[in-house]
Formats: C-alpha cells, structure tokens, sequence
C-alpha cells in the first residue's frame, strides 16, 4: 500500500496571515475546521471527500466557529493524521502539511489535499468501504453512479450504446423538464433501477448525458452540444 507523502518529505511553514485569510473564507467546498485530529475514520471521510471532488484544506487547530485554538501536541497530531489516512482510505489519499506557529507553543496544521487522479477513493472500515464526496461544509457519501463515474477506464470516452425506445424516452423528458434522477428515468422506461443507472452511466460517459452529483440527490441533464462554424 503506497503511503501517505509529505511534502518533500518535510512540513513546510506558513505565514499567520495567510492562515487568516482562509479561516475567513469560512467552512465549504474546499475547507474544514478541526480543533483536533478526530477519530480515524471521520478525519479520512473528510480527506477522501477532498480527493474525490474538487481538492481542499483541513485547518487542524480551529474550531467550528473559525478561532484560532492551535495544537500543543502537533507533532502527535500529525501522527494520528497520518496513521488514519494510511489505515482508513484506499487508495491512500496523498496530503502535504503546512505548520504555523501562532503562539510560543501552539500551532496549527494545515492539510492539503488535490483533486485526486486516482480517484474514487475510499474509507475503509472492516469490509465496509465507502466514496464520499465534498458538497459545500459536509462530506457525504457518494452514489453508486458517481462512484462509476469516477473510475477512469480506458473504454470511458466514446462509450458505444445502442440508441433504443428508453432512450428516446429518456432525451424527450429532458428536453420538456430538463433533469432526471436514476428513479425517475426507471420510473419513466419501466426498468430497473440498476439498470437504469448503468444505462444512464453509459450515456455520460458518451457524453450525451452530464452528470450532477448533488447534496439533495443527483440528476442528469442533457450534455451542451458543441457549436460549429
């Protein structure tokens, strides 16, 4: 199992205002505030939400409201941290580490983690492994159509599918109400929901379809067509 890099392979400092200027971004799509390393499988979800989306920053040594607390036992901290990501996530979600000293004794560890090339990645607890991904201030679990969708397999651009009655169905609901969940299109073609969701994976990754990964569930719309001349 590969392990978790450091940044050339040492903690690199950061200057305090540079760390005020993203706590007053406040918490969202690209930043979480900790007080402390939590336990190992929430500090992994929220990595692994990173690495899945869009990339983005743990503040170790924050709390919830944005103050500035700071660790008095960072090198502890970045232990437990690494301990957890190494143990918790597969593939192992890489991170780089940036410390600040914001007192004589206490500092605060920023984690950056980038949107992952190997993604999904995945919190593994026992047997159980789970996709999260980053929506706003919560990591949530991801859908089995993004986890699909994540997956870069050489066949997933220019995918070939036969253009049958659910699909006609399916292009003629989008163009009267514009989006469509998995449910709905089951619904609608009278099939499975399994089978709708692999027929609407495949349609994405023809790029027919786009895919929209939402916190209030996610949906499928028509892909932009390319202007020509």
């Amino acid at each position: 199992m590969q392990r978790s890099r450091l940044s050339d392979g040492r903690v690199r400092t950061l200057d305090v205002e540079e760390l005020t200027r993203h706590i007053a971004l406040g918490e969202g799509d690209h930043l979480e505030f900790k007080r402390r390393v939590p336990d190992a499988h929430r500090i992994a979800k929220e990595i692994v939400a990173f690495a899945n989306t869009n990339g983005g920053r743990v503040l170790l040594g924050i709390d919830d409201q944005g103050a500035i607390a700071g660790l008095k036992d960072p090198d502890e901290q970045i232990f437990l941290l690494g301990v957890a990501i190494e143990a918790h996530t597969d593939p192992v979600v890489e991170f780089t580490l940036r410390r600040i000293a914001v007192s004589r004794k206490r500092e605060v560890i920023v984690v950056e983690v980038s949107a992952s090339l190997r993604r999904p990645h995945f919190v593994v607890e026992g047997d159980v492994r789970t996709a999260y991904l980053r929506f706003g201030e919560k990591s949530m679990e991801a859908s089995r159509e993004a986890v699909r969708l994540m997956r870069r397999s050489a066949d997933a651009i220019g995918s070939r599918f036969e253009f049958g009655d659910k699909e006609l169905k399916l292009m003629r609901y989008l163009d009267t109400y514009g989006r469509i969940s998995v449910e709905q299109f089951a619904k609608l073609a009278d099939i499975r929901s399994r089978q709708a969701s692999q027929t609407l994976v495949v349609l994405t990754r023809a790029r027919v379809l786009q895919f929209h990964p939402s916190e209030g569930g996610d949906y499928f719309t028509a892909a932009p067509t390319k202007r020509t001349g």
